[in-house]
């Protein structure tokens, strides 16, 4: 999963936008076209049954 998040720190309501992309190519493309601060991320979930804590 990709992550595209906008940060306008600027404004009265200090405002953090995330839009999620199956696809490299289609973040990449919308991370292009929009403006204020922004972060571009791949977000890796890794799940392994083995290593689920056991809770007493």
């Amino acid at each position: 999963m990709w992550v595209v998040t906008i940060i306008n720190a600027y404004s009265r309501e200090n405002s953090v936008i995330m839009f999620e992309f199956k696809t490299e190519r289609e973040a990449k493309e919308t991370f292009i076209k929009l403006q204020n601060h922004k972060i571009f991320s791949e977000i890796i979930c890794f799940y392994n049954p083995a290593a689920t804590l056991a809770v007493k």
